[in-house]
């Protein structure tokens, strides 16, 4: 008898665990269906939960035997646990826009792709809808491993009531783009985001020292413009090449190949403990000398671990400043709670923004 194929053998072997894959995605699926039933017989309404999913993401990723990597392993659940919200009631996601930016990619990356994005011209009006309830959630940049904090995100937290619920991390890659019409001999423009020419500053003078750069709203409205025109480029992402149909190139001409942008993701609710979490704050200091000695030294005695400092003008008095600090932890965790009582009986206001879990991805 002639040896059986083992090509052909690997693939009916394949076939078996797909069928079996698609089985516990299905079972999953009702499990999550019969979830929302008991929520909704409870009254509970929010049936996205950030400090669950974080839960759960790591466990995939503590669990994982390879041979795909973590992070892999943690997308693939992302979809999943996304795919099975959406059967209920798919979440409303609120964007700097228009379509195309990374600040879509970061909230695709964050809810998964069955959540429905919904892009906004302005942060502020980002935090106006997730405010009023037009939308689930929000996603906004907040600051850039080359260029720093974004400061309308921070003041825009000042004026809201909206809460902290998550964060992600989104590796940055910025591409050279032309459109059908460009002709690359006669390149004498480039259109990006400010952020995005200053990230690539250095790659522009080496490369295209004298062609004008021209700051526009975003990376998708840059890929937009140069579409219909003969003699300019685009510095964007991957999202804005697909959605515009442009050409690369030259890719990843980022200064700095390490080169991360955070977003946080706000919404109107109270996230529980997860486990592994991160509170923001921002506090307004009396104007004296060493007042910032003061706001910092609770945080020592309580071995509390300050990760973020960031210092803005405040707007209702002259030479003050308010500050947005960010700690490793939970506001219900012991020290965190010493450390909010000490601040609170020491400074002119202090206002919570958020604990939320840490970023997985």
């Amino acid at each position: 008898m002639a040896d059986k194929n083992p090509l052909l053998e690997l693939r009916k072997q394949i076939d078996a665990l797909d069928q079996q894959i698609m089985e516990g995605i299905s079972a999953r699926a009702r499990c999550a269906q019969q979830v929302a039933l008991v929520k909704k017989g409870q009254g509970d309404t929010a049936y996205y939960r950030p400090e669950r999913e974080a839960q759960v993401l790591r466990s995939v990723m503590e669990k994982n035997t390879g041979p795909l990597d973590n992070e892999v392993m943690a997308r693939l659940f992302r979809q999943i646990m996304s795919a099975c919200l959406a059967l209920e009631q798919p979440i409303k996601v609120a964007f700097l826009g228009p379509e195309g930016t990374f600040t879509q990619a970061a909230a695709l990356k964050h809810f998964g792709d069955c959540a429905i994005t919904v892009p906004k011209t302005a942060i502020d009006d980002v935090f106006r809808d997730v405010l009023a309830g037009s939308c689930n959630y929000g996603v906004v940049p907040i600051e850039n491993s080359t260029e720093g904090v974004i400061n309308h995100t921070l003041d825009s937290f000042i004026d809201s009531s909206v809460k902290i619920c998550g964060e992600v991390e989104l590796r940055i890659h910025h591409h050279f783009m032309i459109g059908p019409n460009t002709n690359k001999n006669t390149i004498t423009r480039v259109y990006s985001h400010a952020q995005s020419l200053a990230q690539c500053r250095k790659w522009l003078d080496a490369n295209y020292p004298s062609i004008e750069r021209v700051a526009v709203s975003s990376n998708a409205e840059a890929a937009r413009r140069v579409k219909g025109e003969w003699n300019s480029a685009a510095i964007a992402g991957d999202m804005s090449c697909e959605l515009y149909e442009l050409e690369k190139l030259y890719e990843k001409i980022e200064d700095r190949p390490d080169n991360s942008t955070r977003f946080l993701i706000i919404g109107n609710d109270y996230v529980a403990p997860s486990g592994d979490d991160k509170t923001s704050i921002v506090v307004s200091v009396h104007n004296k000398p060493g007042a910032l000695h003061d706001l910092l030294e609770p945080f020592r005695r309580h071995n509390l671990d300050m990760t973020r400092l960031e210092s803005r003008p405040s707007r209702t008095s002259k030479w003050s400043y308010v500050f947005f600090i960010d700690f490793a932890g939970h506001l219900e965790n012991p020290a965190a709670i010493k450390v909010l009582e000490e601040l609170t009986a020491q400074v002119v206001d202090i206002k919570i923004l958020g604990s939320y879990p840490r970023g997985v991805l």
